[in-house]
């Protein structure tokens, strides 16, 4: 695993987002995780298909778990959308024809003794690349239907990370994630 530089900070934010100020990044997660900035990135392909990915071994929170496209931690100064693309290219080498902020989101889940706890706004993303994941980060992907995976969040509760599960819930409601995405 690559030694974290000292550009991987989280920011500490209040519940109203106001930069409390950064904390190195291996120092964030633990059983009183702060609460900082995220983001959640579900990205798709032309034929409405989400890209999932199962995190990697090595991570702090949720080891081996499946969750949504990316997840990362925007720097300061910088905005969503350009977090998730710098993650979406070190995470899987990939780049989007589309990524847009659509829903905030706010949570604090524990697992392990490990919590996490951002604020983390949902980010939807459109791709014609295929995924050629990092060993660091994803141990596995896989691309699904929309209609299938919300039907595996009913049939296999907390198979997903609860981040993503409760996201896709929001994703699902919203107008515009049906006039950006072919579902069905």
């Amino acid at each position: 695993m690559e030694p974290l530089s000292a550009e991987e900070v989280v920011v500490l934010v209040d519940e109203e987002n106001n930069v409390l100020g950064t904390q190195d990044k291996s120092a964030v997660h633990g059983a009183t995780t702060p609460l900082h900035r995220g983001f959640s990135l579900f990205l798709f392909d032309r034929r409405g298909h989400l890209l999932l990915q199962q995190r990697s071994h090595v991570k702090k929170t949720w080891p081996l778990v499946w969750s949504n496209s990316v997840c990362g931690h925007p720097t300061l100064g910088e905005t969503n959308v350009d977090a998730a693309k710098r993650r979406l290219s070190h995470e899987l080498r990939m780049s989007a024809t589309l990524i847009e902020e659509v829903a905030p989101y706010r949570y604090c889940f524990t697992r392990d003794g490990v919590m996490e706890n951002e604020i983390c706004p949902i980010l939807l993303g459109q791709t014609l690349d295929q995924p050629n994941p990092n060993g660091e980060e994803v141990e596995a992907t896989r691309w699904v239907p929309w209609q299938e995976f919300l039907h595996e969040l009913d049939e296999k509760p907390g198979f997903y990370s609860p981040w993503c599960e409760e996201e896709a819930r929001i994703l699902d409601g919203l107008p515009r994630f049906h006039e950006v995405i072919p579902t069905k």
